[in-house]
């Protein structure tokens, strides 16, 4: 399931077959077909509309012409609400500490105070339900203070890595 905005007002959609889809709790046909790289046909509940892509923008919102009127459009999928939840968003933010994303065990710390990372560099290797979990860097900068040790457990949100 995914949620997309249209001008600020969100909605819920989800594709249910072959030619339908999901659509604030209704299931309709639609049919949508690329007519150039920029341009679509989208033929949903026997309704058509021209689609336009006239920007994308760096956060992945988009600014679309529909049927000529302009209207600014965000995808939000599942994955990115889950993060949300776990208190951990996407989107460009000038952050100043990593958190835990969940409970787990520190299994390796691959930074330290005063090292400069690049964004999605490994800062630390978390156990979380028997998985194996790479906590990259969200931004580039550098390390502060690093507040954990291998073998150490850790609790949801609490501060692993800080930045200067």
């Amino acid at each position: 399931m995914a949620k997309v905005s249209i001008d600020q007002d969100w909605i819920e959609l989800s594709k249910e077959a072959e030619g339908k889809i999901k659509l604030e709790g209704d299931i309709v046909d639609y049919d949508l077909i690329r007519v150039s790289k920029k341009q679509f046909h989208l033929l949903l509940d026997s309704k058509s509309y021209r689609i336009e892509v006239l920007n994308k923008k760096k956060d992945g919102s988009l600014e679309l012409r529909v049927n000529g009127r302009e209207i600014e459009s965000r995808l939000s999928y599942r994955i990115e609400q889950l993060l949300k939840s776990m208190g951990m968003e996407t989107g460009k933010k000038i952050h100043k500490e990593l958190r835990a994303p969940m409970p787990g065990l520190v299994l390796d710390v691959m930074v330290s105070p005063g090292q400069e990372v690049t964004e999605g560099d490994d800062l630390i290797i978390l156990e979380a339900m028997k998985m194996e979990n790479s906590l990259k860097a969200p931004q580039s900068g550098t390390i502060e203070s690093v507040n954990v040790n291998k073998q150490d457990k850790v609790d949801k949100n609490q501060v692993l890595v800080s930045y200067q």
